[in-house]
């Protein structure tokens, strides 16, 4: 049993999940929630909703709550009756779960029953997410988070059970499972990346040992340039016998990524996708050398016109240059939401290649489209606040970035940028008061953000 997609939502249960979102919109969380439950036992696989679900529940009852110990697998004090109807039809079990989840959305005991419901189901991402949220709440508690990890390593998702174990780690330093596991999991994952089975010896990979040397010296980190060169030239050799073998072809692009020779990274990665028959992360490898071989000409642009400041066909070609970019973004970014239109993380990219091209009106309707996807909502109502701001339409600015706030709860770099646009805002509406309550937000927890602390002590007349 796949997890299911909005797409997939009856109507009925779509119009319900829409008027969620509108609520999380509004910052209404508590009739979000309930919501969303209703919805949730029509679509008990919709992931989607339990995770805008979980963080709605997060914002009303004020994060995870303080515990004493977690014993064992308590399923007493009232989870026996759930445990029970798990074994039977784990189905029925999750509103059950759920509305006891609402009151304590991190507690350690319904997360992992939820796991063991939705594992009986089948749902591999739904099991994670339920034991993804003890570790987010209470990373302390090792026995549930090697739970999570040997499941992650059972789906042969590596790299995931590496990470569960490096944080089982530093709340637990010395419990050698997880230090055993770390590296493990570790080693898998780069094997997997590189495309190596399990089963499949040094020797079938290394034809001789000339061979075993080079594969030796390519798995080591922190080369030298000469190193990196030789190896390079090496690799070009090998190109020129055969110009169509792939890992020849990945390797060379590697390499020349890692001399920062952006060019030929760009043109090797480009010719590994074509090789590959569409291998998106070769295509967007090149995608990302092409933006380094742009940005290193800008800045010998940029360099020359800083450098000759009188000359006015360099300052043209650099003006000319600018505009050229910012309107192939905008370009790219309609490309993209033509062929997904109803992807708000492709809304949210235009909307901000409008901005950054100045063109504040057309940015507008596609940032508050992009505000339906509740995981980049801050990110959004920020560029929108900034978008009201440049359009003199502060009022409403701060609206928007009140709006980002209260979905941010912990004073990470997003939340101090909010308050520190917010302040901007307030100061500039001669809202004196208004602009040091946020500053002072600041203040409190990084006295070396920007200029908070001039800002801040000025008001107090040191």
């Amino acid at each position: 049993m796949p997890e299911s997609t909005e797409s997939e939502l009856a109507p009925n249960v779509k119009a319900l999940w829409l008027k969620a979102l509108s609520a999380v919109q509004t910052n209404n969380h508590g009739y979000a929630v309930k919501l969303i439950q209703t919805v949730l036992k029509d679509a008990p696989t919709f992931l989607e909703g339990r995770q805008v679900l979980r963080k709605c529940e997060t914002i009303v009852c004020g994060g995870p709550k303080k515990r004493s110990s977690f014993l064992g697998m308590k399923t007493g004090g009232g989870f026996g009756k759930i445990a029970s109807q798990i074994k039977k039809d784990p189905v029925p079990a999750l509103p059950m779960i759920e509305e006891e989840l609402e009151k304590d959305p991190f507690n350690p005991e319904l997360n992992d029953l939820l796991f063991e419901a939705f594992k009986v189901m089948g749902l591999v991402e739904s099991s994670a997410f339920a034991l993804e949220t003890v570790r987010k709440g209470h990373p302390e508690e090792a026995k549930l988070l090697h739970k999570l990890a040997e499941f992650y390593l059972g789906h042969e998702m590596f790299q995931k059970a590496s990470e569960v174990y490096r944080d089982i780690i530093k709340n637990h330093p010395t419990d050698g499972t997880a230090i055993k596991g770390e590296k493990d999991a570790t080693a898998r994952a780069s094997m997997q990346k590189g495309g190596w089975s399990e089963q499949a010896s040094m020797k079938d990979l290394q034809r001789n040992k000339g061979e075993a040397a080079e594969l030796e010296l390519g798995s080591k980190t922190g080369l030298t340039r000469d190193q990196l060169e030789d190896r390079r030239d090496r690799l070009v050799a090998k190109y020129h016998e055969d110009m169509n073998q792939l890992s020849v072809v990945k390797d060379l692009a590697g390499i020349y990524e890692q001399l920062e020779d952006w060019a030929n990274a760009h043109a090797f990665f480009a010719w590994g996708f074509t090789l590959s028959n569409g291998d998106v992360a070769l295509q967007t490898k090149a995608g990302q050398m092409n933006d380094r071989v742009e940005e290193q000409q800008m800045k010998a642009l940029e360099a020359s016109a800083a450098s000759n400041p009188d000359d006015p066909e360099v300052q043209a070609m650099l003006a000319e240059r600018k505009a050229k970019r910012v309107a192939e973004a905008v370009e790219e970014c309609k490309r993209r939401v033509e062929q997904n239109p109803t992807d708000p993380i492709s809304r949210y990219e235009l909307g901000q290649a409008y901005f950054n091209a100045g063109d504040f009106s057309n940015a507008i309707p596609h940032l508050q489209q992009a505000k339906r996807n509740p995981h980049i909502q801050s990110k959004v109502l920020l560029l929108l606040g900034l978008t009201f701001k440049s359009k003199g339409m502060l009022d409403m600015a701060v609206k928007q970035l009140s709006d980002a706030l209260g979905d941010l709860i912990v004073m990470d770099n997003t939340k101090k940028e909010v308050l520190y646009e917010k302040g901007l805002i307030h100061d500039e509406m001669g809202d004196k008061p208004g602009a040091l309550e946020a500053f002072k937000q600041i203040y409190e927890v990084d006295y070396g953000y920007r200029d908070v602390a001039q800002r801040v002590e000025s008001s107090y007349g040191g």
